[in-house]
């Protein structure tokens, strides 16, 4: 970290203690803490509503339930240039030690007396900063410029701790004990997550390093911030946090959540805002200049990617809730030419045959021993088999006739109130909004019916994407039972891939994403210029394994990547190179392509 956040963070310890010393009788920054460390302290983000503090429902206190709403945002964080050149051993030198004292910043001359004063206390605290630093090998620059997410971050910070916080009813002088607690949990609301933060993505970085290479230059760096002294002093302002907040009103805690997300989005900022005076490979689309002619192509697959299950069972759901209409109605409807009850039995027969076969095709496809390297044509032989089986299971469900009878609109309607996975539709809002990057957006998919796939994407205005799919055949805006088939098997998807791409032409600066997840998407991932997997994928994975494709967390494929960068010159993505990607969010993917 540089002095400047040193600066930060020991100026608000000080404002911090000047009003806790009224409240408690100890200092609680006054010595190193020993306090046990959280065996859980990477929350997950699971069961978190959206609304405000009251609709939370993940155990524990604020400080967890905060960090567990707003960790996505440690994403984007994460995957700026400053980190990704770090987490690489290769960030310039002059980046990383730029600092200034934050005086000339204020506007309220309070605020200037209360930063003079404070300039003592931390000039003596970053003596002993400054000679760590010189340990691990850096000579500190005599001055540098502040960037305005830096300016941004420290007056956010100050304005907390002085009280002065939008939508909080804070009087200009604390005169209650309660009102000095409550000033003080809005101040530890602010910190908390910059503490956090930083021994999350320290201890993210610190995985991918071998603990045996001292020749990494910002290790020492990386291991004082993944340091259990570090930790503990992080888990210490989240438990006072905790324990201050336990006597506010619903109303102030919400005031606490705005504050600790404001905190996330500045740090954001601030890190963002730091000058890479060097060649980054993130974010991807810095890399493509529509001046010359740069463009990126992104394909994505459709069931299991942008959603949680696979589309059919939606069509499932419409088909069986329309014959259960039509049972109400009577015999003597067009529809009723097969009882609900029917029709679920029917639909549960074809999912278990389909899911049994699917397993035992995988396993035929699989050779008996792991090859030595990537075998692309290897890997196309066998998935020809794998086309044999989707076509079959196909068949099987037009001829059981579960898919007629659908009212268009309603499968319109189903579409339209789909829930996406989070980030999913904004990450192609903003990629189709951006107007610095020449994109275009194809949706590849085995769904049964393009519709339901529009419909989804209409409710985010994404009618620029462009969708690829089958079809159900309808007459009068009910379909037949029929499906008008396009896609069937990985080859199909990938001779729609390259005819896209051939469309394009060859004169211009081109790049291609794939985002995958299923077994069906395999060639095109590895014939993308960048392949990437979304969720664990379990069976492609064993798959593509056994025919020597890598799977490597993106992240740290970016890293190596960066690393690409000094010791080669370059770094270029191909095509064919047998590693995918993985990612356990579309913040990550997000975060690569666009930044934050």
């Amino acid at each position: 970290m540089n002095q400047l956040s040193f600066f930060i963070f020991f100026g608000i310890y000080l404002l911090l203690s000047r009003n806790l010393r009224n409240i408690f009788p100890f200092n609680f920054f006054a010595s190193k803490p020993s306090l046990p460390i959280r065996s859980s302290i990477f929350y997950r983000n699971d069961g978190v509503a959206e609304g405000g503090m009251g609709e939370m429902d993940v155990e524990g206190g604020i400080a967890m339930k905060l960090w567990s709403k707003f960790r996505s945002e440690s994403v984007f964080v994460n995957y700026t240039p400053f980190f990704v050149c770090l987490a690489a051993g290769n960030l310039n030198g002059d980046v990383f030690l730029q600092y200034e004292l934050a005086e000339e910043c204020a506007d309220v001359e309070e605020d200037k007396k209360a930063i003079r004063k404070l300039r003592n206390y931390v000039q003596n605290k970053l003596k002993s900063h400054d000679s760590l630093v010189r340990e691990w090998g850096f000579e500190l620059p005599e001055q540098s410029t502040l960037t305005n997410g830096t300016v941004k971050y420290m007056e956010f910070l100050l304005a907390t701790a002085s009280g002065r916080i939008d939508g909080a009813r804070v009087p200009s002088k604390l005169a209650t004990p309660f009102e000095k607690t409550k000033v003080a949990a809005y101040t530890l609301g602010a910190i908390a997550p910059c503490m956090r933060l930083f021994a999350f993505i320290n201890k993210a970085i610190q995985a991918l390093l071998d603990p045996n290479d001292s020749s990494h230059i910002y290790k020492k760096w990386i291991d004082h911030y993944c340091s259990q002294n570090f930790e503990a002093y992080a888990f210490q302002i989240e438990e006072l946090l905790d324990t201050l907040s336990v006597s506010l009103t619903g109303e102030e805690l919400d005031v606490i959540e705005k504050v600790y997300y404001q905190s996330m989005r500045l740090e954001l900022d601030f890190f963002s805002s730091q000058p890479i005076m060097q060649e980054a490979v993130v974010p991807l689309s810095q890399m493509l200049d529509p001046a010359v002619g740069g463009q990126l192509t992104i394909f994505c697959d459709f069931d299991l990617t942008c959603t949680a299950f696979d589309s059919s069972a939606i069509l499932a759901e419409i088909a069986i809730i329309t014959m259960q209409k039509a049972d109400l109605d009577g015999p003597e409807t067009q529809f009723a030419w097969m009882s609900s009850a029917d029709l679920r039995s029917t639909w549960d027969a074809l999912s278990t045959q389909y899911t049994e076969e699917f397993v035992r095709c995988v396993d035929s496809i699989i050779p008996t021993e792991t090859v030595k390297s990537f075998s692309y044509e290897s890997l196309y032989e066998a998935l020809e088999q794998f086309a044999n089986f989707e076509k079959k299971a196909n068949s099987r469900v037009v001829q059981s006739g579960v898919l007629k009878g659908l009212n268009q609109e309603d499968i319109k309607k189903a579409g339209q109130g789909l829930i996406l996975p989070d980030g999913c539709k904004g990450f192609f809002q903003k990629v189709m909004k951006n107007e610095n990057l020449a994109t275009a957006v194809h949706i590849l998919s085995y769904c049964w019916c393009g519709d339901l796939i529009r419909s989804a994407f209409l409710s985010g205005d994404l009618k620029a994407l462009n969708v690829h799919s089958n079809e159900l055949a309808c007459e009068e805006s009910i379909t037949t039972g029929e499906i008008i088939k396009k896609f069937e098997s990985p080859m199909e998807k990938l001779q729609a891939f390259n005819n896209i791409l051939n469309d394009k032409g060859k004169d211009c600066q081109h790049l291609t994403v794939y985002i995958g997840g299923s077994v069906g998407d395999l060639l095109c991932l590895l014939e993308a210029d960048i392949g990437i997997v979304m969720g664990s994928s379990p069976t492609l994975r064993r798959l593509g394994e056994q025919f020597g494709v890598s799977f490597m967390p993106l992240f740290s494929g970016l890293v190596m990547k960066q690393r690409e960068v000094v010791e080669v010159g370059s770094s270029k993505w191909k095509k064919l190179s047998g590693t995918l990607y993985t990612v356990s969010s579309w913040d990550e993917i997000h975060a690569f392509i666009l930044g934050s």
